[in-house]
């Protein structure tokens, strides 16, 4: 079981089990990227594990905060992840679609971290230019989302859209792995390389961004 941390020091962890190895130590200084990472169960999960754990080896430099981890009693440290946008250019969100929306904890840390003259206001522009890409797991298949010419995740992520444009940041769109479930009815392997496809598709984007 792998699970990655961030902690205030800016030093990367890698959890095997109950031990942890020091991926890299580095000084404070201006990132290109952030991941947000917002899974309730990622203990558990496939998906969001392998897509971080992919990420993470190509890009030693990539931040990622495991926002559940980090809050599991749901007690947002809002100038510490308000502290974390600030030092990047491209944020990604990462997370799987749950009931059509965002799990809980990533919607409470919208409410409280794009707060009045942080992301909005007379002085609200601490967010402005930066970019903000979306990368969610979805567990049924990608037809189930099609609806002749028109694509469903486009209408669950206008509130992801309109608040990111509402902070002046430039939203560049999703991309989503479909099919991730078991109850799906995907064989495993094939998931695993839809999985590994993405974490490439992600990996590329982020070079665009960075």
């Amino acid at each position: 079981m792998i699970v990655i941390d961030f902690f205030e020091n800016n030093t990367k962890l890698i959890r095997v089990g109950k031990y942890f190895i020091v991926l890299s130590q580095r000084k404070e200084r201006i990132i290109m990227a952030l991941m947000i990472l917002a899974h309730p169960d990622f203990d558990h999960s496939i998906a969001n594990k392998a897509i971080s754990a992919e990420l993470v080896l190509k890009m030693p430099d990539l931040e990622i905060r495991n926002i559940h981890h980090l809050y599991p009693g749901y007690q947002i440290d809002i100038s510490a992840e308000q502290a974390a946008l600030l030092r990047h250019k491209l944020i990604i969100l990462q997370y799987p679609m749950y009931w059509f929306n965002m799990p809980a904890i990533l919607k409470i840390w919208f409410d409280q971290v794009f707060s009045y003259q942080f992301a909005y206001g007379s002085k609200g522009d601490k967010l402005k230019n930066k970019k903000l890409l979306v990368s969610m797991t979805v567990g049924q298949p990608e037809e189930n989302f099609k609806l002749e010419n028109h694509f469903l995740i486009n209408d669950f992520l206008q509130a992801v859209k309109k608040s990111a444009e509402y902070a002046q940041m430039d939203y560049l769109g999703y991309i989503a792995l479909y099919g991730v479930s078991p109850v799906a009815g995907i064989a495993k392997e094939e998931r695993i390389t839809k999985t590994k496809q993405h974490s490439l598709k992600l990996f590329n984007l982020i070079q665009q961004y960075r």
